[in-house]
């Protein structure tokens, strides 16, 4: 064997058989050097892998002691500094010596290795088996060229031919280095035949993971594509660990949420389809959704309702002044929930003006009865799926909202409010009032049953309250489904104790003021009352209050004043301005053909002012003031039931033929609509034909008949409040609406006298003055 003195070239990631040509790209300034100085000898140089690629300046322990003694054939210095060589294997050899130069790359003395151990008829036989085991592979990858297994095949020498095929292949580096160690040739070869075997197993079953991901892919989706091969090395390797901790977890918590029976098993079921998906698959995702909204809904979590009326009485009055009615009906549920273990949950509905304290009412009846509180505003909703939910099948579905609320209250029993249950309306999408049925029933909601989670959630231990401004806006099956409950406006004296207790301290804390700072004098709460704002609830007095706090803090940062501030009348008017409404409308004289009527509207009570002219005509009739076909209707059978009973009042029964009516009422810009307004109307035709004036402290509201009976008329306690604000004395109402006496206030009942009659000749008498003397003489008209 011969030894030779070469400059050593360690390897990363690499070993150079004999007869192989590799290119190598050289970086570090050692393995530069010991190139030079290959190339200023006879271009030999010893070429060895490195034990560890990522050694940076590798000592003798860190090479491997068998290599191959290569020929550099092309030398190229590249401008980044780095060389590219071109260099041809030539024969193993083993390192003897290792000495580092001057310019740090190593020489080494090296002798030559000879193959051993190898037979004539032995070496035959395994060409012969590295040939068929090197055509099995060229079959299975279509890679490997024809001119390649050509090549390979016209070789003749063992020797020569394991090194060949040898380099063909991206074996593992210790691989190739053991084959490139093995002296004995036999054992070589048996090495090479068994590690190509290998090697066409594993390319065999990368085929059939490819063939199976083909299979199931879509075509042209390439990102449906790797999911798929991603799963299947998951199947053919086993390793799905993220996968089955996170099934694991889900199982975990399954296991602690109990759910229903029907819920456990539609949940199982997912978890067996999420073991068969990969991960990082769009269904995986959608299933996985799917279950966490299950498992978050409160199956079992109910809150602990308290049962002592006194301290829900004494929540419920601190929150709101008045509101009787709602207090005792809570109060009630209260009372038969501590008498009864389980009772379901009753759909009561508040409806009333605006500002009246409808949804605050709710949030207070959820502190009164030891609930969580959730609320869900209906205002515009149109669409059936937001009650519902949308099924899974839609892109992006999710829960309805009455689940979706559920989850955030995280209790079966909170108290529910759906506010303004009368703002819903339907389209193309379905009628969400009709989707609230189920919801509302007592007899359904055990069973709801949400499009999304397509399983029966009870929904019967829920405190429903809806809130509405107006009752004919809610369909009429819904209607059928819950408790009516009336939330008229509020008294001056009413609003007058609000706005102390409740609206004056919540407007100074938000404001940064303290109670000393700041006081409100009785008379400009009232004056506030009466002269800014015109309402059946508090919302624009709280919103005034607030005003006045504003511009107070204001001066109060500025030094422009001293506090504390006292808020008297005087001071209302600099901060507020001009009075916006005239307190009291009732008119200051007692006119002809003037009459104070009543109407009812959705922030209250109003006062409805309605005037008739008789003038020189044809006998036509006309009637302004922006109105509906109702009332229209009502001014049509007074004009009728007037001329019917013409001589009876006095009235000259041609009057039609030579004169024209015109009834107006006035602020023509505002829609009126209603039937209360007949009687108001008849009083001012007779006025007007008779020349009676009509007394001004007289307000009146109901329909006329043809006959001239009265009809009971819908809300009187709101027109009442505000005949009471406008400061009427007496009012006119239809007999059958005694039964409503009850709900009027009694402080107002005491300010203002209520008649009923049930005629339209008492109306005229009460309401007409008689004639003055010079006015006796004049003829009939």
């Amino acid at each position: 064997m011969a030894v030779l003195t070469l400059p050593l070239l360690p390897l990363r990631d690499m070993v150079l058989f004999p007869h192989m040509v590799a290119p190598l790209f050289v970086g570090r300034k050692k393995s530069i050097h010991a190139l030079s100085a290959a190339m200023n000898d006879d271009r030999r140089v010893f070429l060895t892998s490195q034990a560890e690629a990522n050694v940076d300046d590798p000592e003798e322990k860190d090479l491997a002691a068998v290599g191959c003694v290569g020929r550099v054939l092309q030398l190229l210095k590249l401008p980044d500094g780095t060389v590219k060589a071109l260099v041809e294997g030539d024969c193993r050899a083993r390192m003897l010596a290792c000495e580092e130069t001057e310019e740090g790359f190593f020489r080494v003395e090296v002798e030559s290795l000879e193959d051993t151990g190898v037979q004539p008829s032995e070496a035959q036989a395994l060409v012969r088996a590295v040939m068929e085991s090197y055509r099995e592979y060229a079959s299975v990858n279509k890679k490997t060229s024809s001119e390649t297994l050509d090549a390979i095949e016209a070789i003749l020498d063992p020797s020569h031919l394991s090194d060949a095929v040898a380099a063909q292949f991206s074996f593992k580096i210790s691989d190739k280095q053991q084959l490139l160690e093995t002296e004995n040739l036999s054992e070589r070869m048996l090495l090479l035949v068994n590690l190509i075997r290998t090697e066409t197993e594993i390319f065999t079953m990368d085929q059939k993971i490819r063939s199976r991901v083909k299979k199931q892919m879509e075509k042209n989706q390439r990102h449906y594509y790797l999911n798929e091969q991603i799963r299947a090395i998951r199947k053919e390797m086993g390793d799905a660990e993220d996968a089955l901790e996170e099934i694991e977890v889900l199982e975990g918590r399954l296991e602690e949420k109990q759910p229903s029976e029907e819920a456990e098993a539609k949940v199982r079921a997912e978890i067996r389809k999420l073991k068969m998906m990969s991960p990082m698959s769009a269904e995986a995702t959608v299933v996985r959704n799917y279950v966490d909204w299950i498992l978050d809904l409160p199956w079992n979590e109910l809150s602990e309702l308290s049962s002592d009326l006194d301290e829900a009485e004494g929540v419920l009055n601190a929150d709101h002044y008045g509101l009787e009615k709602p207090k005792e009906r809570i109060l009630e549920y209260l009372a038969v929930q501590s008498l009864v273990q389980k009772i379901r949950g009753p759909i009561l509905c508040f409806v009333g003006p605006p500002g009246v304290g409808k949804t605050s009412l709710a949030r207070s009846v959820a502190r009164a009865t030891g609930r969580e509180y959730v609320r869900l505003s209906l205002g515009g909703v149109r669409d059936e799926a937001e009650i519902r939910g949308h099924r899974r099948t839609y892109i992006g579905a999710m829960p309805g909202k009455i689940i979706q609320c559920l989850k955030k209250a995280g209790t079966r029993n909170p108290v529910f409010c759906l506010d303004e249950v009368d703002k819903m309306s339907m389209d193309f999408r379905g009628d969400p009032s009709a989707a609230l049925l189920e919801v509302l029933d007592p007899e359904q909601n055990a069973t709801f049953n949400d499009h999304y989670l397509d399983l029966d959630y009870d929904l019967s231990e829920i405190l429903f309250i809806t809130t509405a401004n107006t009752l004919h806006d809610i369909p009429l099956p819904l209607q059928d489904r819950m408790e009516i409950i009336r939330i008229s406006g509020y008294t001056e004296i009413e609003k007058y104790h609000i706005a102390k207790e409740h609206l004056i301290p919540k407007q100074i804390v938000r404001h940064g003021l303290e109670a000393p700072q700041i006081h409100f004098t009785r008379n400009a709460v009232y004056h506030i009352i009466r002269h800014h704002t015109r309402e059946a609830g508090v919302r624009n007095l709280e919103r005034e209050l607030a005003s006045v706090c504003r511009k107070v803090a204001r001066d109060l940062v500025r030094g422009s004043g001293k506090p504390p501030f006292s808020i008297d009348v005087a001071a209302v008017r600099k901060y507020l301005g001009a009075d916006q409404y005239r307190f009291g409308r009732v008119e200051k004289e007692h006119y002809v053909g003037t009459v104070t009527g009543l109407a009812w509207t959705q922030t209250g009570g109003e006062l409805l002012t309605i005037e008739t002219v008789l003038m020189p005509g044809k006998g036509e009739v006309t009637v302004t003031g922006k109105l509906g076909d109702v009332m229209k209707e009502s001014a049509r059978a007074a004009v009728s039931y007037v001329r019917f009973r013409s001589e009876d009042f006095g009235i000259d029964p041609d009057f039609y033929k030579e004169k024209d009516l015109h009834i107006h009422f006035p602020e023509g810009a505002v829609p009126k609509d209603g039937p209360s307004a007949g009687i108001a109307i008849c009083t001012a035709l007779v006025s007007s034909l008779t020349g009676r004036p009509v007394d001004r402290n007289v307000a009146m509201t109901g329909e006329i008949t043809l006959r001239g009976r009265a009809l009971p008329i819908g809300g009187l306690r709101e027109k009442v409040l505000a005949a009471h604000r406008g400061g009427i004395e007496k009012i006119l109402f239809p007999k059958e609406n005694s039964k409503d006496l009850k709900d009027i206030p009694a402080s107002v009942l005491r300010s203002v006298q209520l008649i009923s009659v049930s005629h339209m000749d008492e109306v005229l008498e009460l309401a007409l003055l008689p004639l003055e003397p010079q006015k006796k003489k004049r003829k009939k008209i």
